[in-house]
């Protein structure tokens, strides 16, 4: 059985990503970034999840991406290559923020290398030592979901 837990880290430093490279099309209040254990799958690294047009819709919402790490396989990446996972997971956000997503002809290694470097030199500090805790993580809560469920609907 898969099981999701929020991880504060992560959303650290997607946000400081997001800042650091100028994705001003994306919400950072609305991009939740998951852990998941358990899956069966042997080479997926992330996933990136979009609530549809027809669900936003449906609950009145507005638009909300999850970004999804499997630790299975996230865990055993270098500090750089996660770095470079949490850029290619953003890169599937449109500019349009609408619930869409952009595909592979775009978030591909090329693209993905560029914004890695962009990111690097801004920082003007090894990646490694700036996020050492990636692997680490974060259980604040017994109920995993309670920062989305809130968003969404609400205490």
């Amino acid at each position: 059985m898969i099981t999701y837990k929020e991880d504060e880290k992560l959303i650290e430093i997607m946000h400081d990503i997001v800042s650091v490279l100028n994705m001003k099309h994306v919400n950072k209040s609305r991009v939740f970034c998951l852990r998941s254990k358990g899956s069966a799958s042997r080479h997926t690294i992330a996933r990136c999840h979009a609530l549809p047009k027809v669900m936003q819709l449906s609950l009145r919402t507005d638009p909300v991406y999850v970004l999804e790490f499997i630790s299975e396989t996230f865990d055993k990446l270098s500090e750089e290559d996660k770095i470079r996972t949490i850029i290619h997971e953003l890169m599937h956000i449109p500019k349009a923020f609408g619930g869409g997503f952009r595909h592979h002809d775009y978030v591909c290694k090329r693209n993905v290398d560029k914004l890695y470097e962009t990111y690097r030199v801004a920082r003007k500090e090894p990646i490694k030592e700036q996020n050492s805790n990636l692997s680490t993580e974060k259980q604040d809560s017994d109920k995993p979901f309670d920062s989305i469920r809130n968003f969404l609907f609400g205490s």
